[in-house]
């Protein structure tokens, strides 16, 4: 483990370059928080930080950017986007476009719909060598059914042609969607925007295996750190805010 008290600006050019399987991160949303006073956001540093990502990034490895977009004048910014695409022009894969949906958002008084979910973009560096899906359980699970009754010959041949048979048994489980579902808030750590424990668990799980390493330039309260050498990953984390670096430090090592 190695945490770094810094700017991910000059601390990220010190790493060795492809030397991260994944990260996991969140950065500042816009202008929404101030941290401390510490925050200075714009294109002006997520773009060069885009850039180190893809740099230090192993080949097959992957970035979850977790990110939402502030609200001005009853409208989004629409910032998010321009960071998805300008991944892709650094040389990033767009693999998934996630949904982070709130399953208690804060209740906001505008004129649209509710607020509830944020994005997590899922880059990739080449094809992820890497995949553990979670599994959910199937509706239909263990039954039979006869494909024999299907509608049309098309479906009929197919279903022998590719399973020798007309009958199928589902699946115990299949693969989850690409909408996770979390309750917000909970335990205090003084920081001001906790992601979800569960939902870094959850990305570390399924896109690194033990012993791989995973980064987060924006270590904030450290969620990312903390579940990241509970499951037996190496972890590098960086902190410009003194106070935050203090209660991830504590809380990783704690």
């Amino acid at each position: 483990m190695k945490l770094i008290h810094g700017d991910c600006l000059e601390e990220m050019p010190k790493l060795k370059e492809c030397s991260i399987d994944l990260t996991v991160t969140s950065p500042p949303y816009d202008n929404l928080r101030t941290y401390n006073g510490s925050l200075d956001w714009g294109d002006h540093v997520w773009k060069p930080v885009i850039q180190e990502l893809f740099r230090v990034t192993k080949e097959g490895g992957v970035v979850v950017w977790v990110v939402g977009d502030a609200t001005i004048k009853g409208s989004e910014t629409g910032v998010s986007f321009n960071q998805a695409l300008y991944a892709i022009s650094c040389g990033f894969n767009l693999h998934d476009t996630m949904i982070y949906e709130k399953v208690n958002p804060i209740p906001q008084n505008h004129n649209r719909y509710e607020q509830s979910f944020e994005y997590m973009f899922v880059f990739s560096k080449g094809k992820p060598n890497k995949f553990n899906p979670i599994k959910v359980a199937t509706k239909n699970s263990g039954k039979v059914f006869d494909w024999g009754n299907r509608k049309t010959e098309l479906d009929k041949n197919q279903a022998r042609r590719h399973r020798g048979t007309d009958l199928i048994k589902t699946k115990k489980k299949k693969n989850s969607r690409n909408i996770f579902r979390y309750v917000v808030g909970g335990k205090t750590t003084g920081h001001p925007a906790v992601f979800p424990e569960q939902l870094a668990y959850d990305h570390i799980i399924s896109w690194s295996n033990e012993g791989d390493t995973v980064l987060d330039p924006f270590l904030g309260s450290g969620t990312t750190g903390k579940m990241s050498t509970q499951n037996g990953r190496h972890f590098i984390g960086i902190e410009k805010d003194a106070e935050y670096f203090e209660i991830a430090k504590n809380r990783i090592e704690n």
